[in-house]
């Protein structure tokens, strides 16, 4: 029978009509859930009238035509392939129909349906191939079409049972390997800027495993194959509907908006939906952030179900488990019990008790256990009733202060937070629940944050890097750790309020918190106090933090040691849990040295700014000392060259650099003479570094600046300093995001070569940027900074801080430094950062050995301003 016996033409365009009308009515309702099961319904109709005009009489009565997968399942998204099993009676069968087969398939394609079809015997159907699961676990979820009724029934009510309990252990051991694998890509977390809503942690795929897992264990359980209604996900609780219900919308609008299989939830496509309130219960328009914050509800549900499953999951019979009674461990005072690591509820429990479940998460902090996913779901019933016994005063105090002290702190807050008991404990916490900060910095939301800097606290006690054991020595000199968790779990709450000092607002939230602990004056203070200051050190690194302003006004603040040693974690662990990325080895680095300059300045033992020999000669004695051996020796023209070269470099220049270092910078000072331009390059901590010592002249830093941006290189932080004698050390470290250097060690010389010709003024820094023009094109930014420009007269007793935060783009350092050389402004220190998209910048300026006045701060804010704008 030929295709235009069945009219494949009119198929096509009656399947193009009521897809475009389903488009219509989805754009119209936002209902996803109806948008896929109606397009299911649109190609079963398709599908049917091809199978009933092309396969003969002999094919309808030996073969079966079967929905698979999402098509099998009813979740048949806009753009999504429609998989279809042809079930062959026998080999023959197959055989016999094969060009058949071929033709209904082709038919499919020439109608409009992106068809994946798969052939096999039933016989083939009854056994698991590791090497193809995905087949199997698409059987999970078929449905008859059309052809041999009796055939599809064998497969469903013999075959596919018999499979399921006789490979229970290949099944799920295999689903779960590759689940694991799959969150392992992702960071095993939820907390992407432009997650994959399909594939990543608590997407659409984890909502399946979860259904593929609760099915398999039910089979397991009652050796019966359950109905299709029969296996809720999420109890009674509506999480399961709701949660699937917005994924749905949210991939049908992907797919309409890039017109193909695309599932990456990108930044302006977190826009578009939140415009159009994708998957909420209210229309019109919504916030970025606020629908941003829905999904990772949502993703969260999903996430903790699946992954609540694959952890309940028995080990496979092969293991030495299965010569072991399962042992039953109570635990006293309660109708709990340990399990093979997992906390459960006893059967005959009526009820739980608020002393109870704080005791539980104790035991939970203190070691790592889980709740297994039948005692969860008892305890969110019981929600209503916990209300109403949770206690208070010391007695609560005592119950969170261990859970808050013990090393798996943040797994037990982050379970009670998602059973709904940390907001019957703190109902101020409420506010940030999946709250998003939406910017391309702040990876978590403001709840997730918030355990991770209580994991970050308390993995110090196992530290990993040097500057992680530095900081580890004052996790054991804190009085009160406890209170110190206590101000981290409360100190961004105000973030809920979205205007204003959130610290301050912080504050405000906890001192109900603090009533309902019956806190004594002092204990009040100490946490007001750590919640107000936290983050005035992270401010502190963006200073030139061995200024002796900076140190004192900090020190100033903190006032005391213990209050200094506190901050300092907290500022560390909460840096650290903004991004995966955000705390370097040398921002480490800097919150140490910033920590020491502030010990130093609160024990009265404070640094001059800069070195001069005759009123500090103990230094130079220290440093001759130091480099004797290698460079100065007994030499005392060598000594006196040393002497030149320290005379009037910062203190800080001394402070942050070690003697093998300071040896190697003399001794390339020292061979100014036989060559002008020293240069220096390595790669340190992940970064490249280049240091210059040269004469001082004008536009130098500019032009090195350039030199960088030229190459493709971003600049993550500089230090310039000069001595008296006009000898400049310019360090820059650097990434290279294209990986020019590490990928081509050749190119190492030429660029420095080229370092070397732009210092030398042979090659015009222009013509270097101009060549590369084209490499330098930015993409599309995904958050607009506004330019602020800040001048500072007070914070320095000799220089003007002059604060820059713009877009982050090519050639934006040197285009600055321009603007202060045409000013006839001296860079005193530079301190170069940047967060995402965002650049801030900080410069300690001069002019004519002064403090910039008021005209000329105009002058240059004008001449920034315009400079920025251009690289826009």
């Amino acid at each position: 029978m030929n295709a235009s016996t069945i009219s494949l033409s009119q198929l096509r365009d009656l399947y193009e009509r009521d897809s475009a009308d389903l488009r219509q009515t989805f754009e119209r309702t936002g209902d996803g859930s109806a948008a896929i099961r109606r397009r299911a319904s649109i190609v079963d109709n398709i599908v049917g009238k091809i199978w009933a005009g092309m396969a003969p009489e002999s094919a309808r009565s030996s073969i079966a035509l079967v929905a698979t997968g999402g098509y099998g399942r009813r979740e048949l998204f806009p753009f999504s392939d429609v998989d279809v099993l042809y079930l062959c009676a026998s080999e023959s069968i197959e055989r016999d129909h094969h060009q058949t087969l071929r033709a209904i398939t082709q038919a499919m394609w020439d109608a409009g349906l992106r068809a994946s079809p798969a052939t096999r015997t039933l016989k083939e159907c009854d056994k698991v191939n590791p090497d193809n699961l995905e087949f199997t676990i698409s059987l999970l979820d078929r449905r008859y079409l059309a052809g041999d009724l009796a055939l599809y029934r064998r497969l469903e009510t013999d075959v596919l049972p018999a499979l399921a309990l006789r490979d229970w252990d290949t099944l799920t051991q295999n689903i779960t390997e590759i689940a694991r694998a799959r969150h392992a890509k992702f960071g095993n977390t939820i907390f992407h800027l432009e997650p994959n809503i399909k594939e990543c942690p608590g997407g659409l795929r984890d909502y399946h495993l979860a259904q593929w897992l609760s099915l398999l264990t039910s089979l397991h359980e009652t050796k019966t194959w359950p109905k299709p209604a029969g296996t809720p996900l999420y109890g009674t609780h509506g999480d399961r509907e709701y949660a699937f219900d917005f994924l749905a919308a949210t991939r049908c609008f992907l797919h309409y908006r890039f017109k193909r299989d695309n599932n990456t939830l990108d930044w302006h496509s977190q826009d578009e939906a939140a415009a159009q309130s994708i998957g909420l219960e209210t229309r019109g328009s919504a916030d970025p952030a606020y629908w941003m914050r829905t999904y990772y509800r949502q993703a969260r549900t999903i996430y903790r179900r699946a992954t609540l499953l694959m952890d309940a999951l028995p080990p496979p019979r092969r293991s030495f488990y299965k010569h072991f009674r399962r042992k039953r461990t109570p635990i006293p005072g309660t109708d709990f019990f340990l399990e093979q690591g997992r906390l459960d509820l006893s059967e005959t429990a009526t009820g739980i008790d608020g002393d109870a479940i704080l005791q539980i998460f104790g035991i939970i902090a203190n070691h790592g256990y889980k709740l297994s996913q039948d005692a969860e779901d008892r305890i969110v019933d019981n929600l209503p009733v916990l209300a109403v016994q949770m206690p208070e005063g010391p007695f609560l105090w005592n119950s969170l202060r261990e859970v808050l002290l013990g090393p798996h702190a943040a797994h037990a807050l982050r379970t009670m937070h998602a059973l709904g008991i940390l907001e019957l404990l703190i109902p101020e916490f409420h506010g940030i629940d999946s709250l998003v900060i939406r910017d391309s910095w702040h990876r978590y939301t403001v709840d997730e944050h918030t355990f991770l800097v209580i994991d970050n606290i308390h993995n110090l006690r196992q530290p990993h890097h040097d500057w992680e054991k530095r900081l580890a020595t004052l996790l054991s000199e804190i009085d009160r750790l406890d209170l110190l968790l206590l101000a981290i779990l409360m100190h961004d709450t105000g973030k809920a309020r979205r205007t204003g000092n959130h610290a301050l607002q912080s504050i405000e939230l906890s001192e109900n918190l603090f009533a309902r602990l019956e806190f004594d004056t002092e204990e009040r203070e100490i946490v007001r106090r750590l919640i107000r200051s936290h983050l005035d050190m992270s401010a502190g690194l963006r200073r030139d933090i061995f200024a002796p302003e900076t140190v004192r006004i900090l020190a100033e603040k903190i006032g005391s040691q213990q209050q200094l040693k506190m901050l300092t974690l907290m500022t560390y662990a909460d840096i650290k849990a903004v991004a995966p990325e955000a705390l370097t080895p040398w921002k480490a680095d800097n919150l140490w040295q910033l920590y020491i300059g502030v010990s130093n300045y609160i024990d009265r033992s404070v640094d001059e700014a800069r070195y001069h020999a005759g009123s500090d000669p103990a230094v130079l004695n220290r440093i001759t000392a130091l480099v004797s051996d290698r460079a100065t020796g007994q030499n005392p023209e060598r000594e006196q060259a040393l002497r030149a070269f320290l005379e009037g470099l910062p203190q800080r220049y001394l402070q942050i650099r070690p003697p093998d270092q300071i040896r190697d910078h003399f001794k390339m000072a020292a061979n100014l003479d036989k060559d002008p331009i020293q240069i220096a390059f390595r790669v340190h901590r992940q970064l490249n570094e280049i240091t210059i010592i040269t004469y001082d002249r004008p536009y130098l830093f500019a032009d090195l600046a350039g030199v960088l941006s030229a190459w493709g290189m971003n600049i993550v932080k500089a230090d310039a300093f000069s001595n008296e004698a006009g000898v400049i050390v310019d360090t820059f470290q650097f990434t290279d995001p294209f990986q020019t250097l590490a990928l081509n060690p050749s190119e190492v010389d030429r660029f420095l070569a080229g370092v070397r010709d732009i210092v030398a003024q042979k090659v015009p820094v222009e013509k270097l940027l101009e060549s590369r023009r084209h490499a330098l094109r930015r993409t599309q930014v995904r958050v607009s900074v506004e330019t602020r420009i800040e001048f500072d007269n007070e914070s320095s007793s000799h220089s003007t801080l002059l604060q820059v935060v713009a877009q982050d783009t090519p050639g934006l350092l040197r285009a600055i430094v321009l603007a202060f050389a045409q000013h006839n402004c001296n860079i005193e220190v530079a301190l170069i950062d940047t967060e995402g998209e965002m650049a801030i910048d900080v410069f300690y300026l001069t002019a004519n050995g002064h403090k910039l006045d008021q005209d000329l701060q105009n002058e240059l804010a004008e001449s920034l301003t315009t400079a920025i704008n251009s690289l826009r």
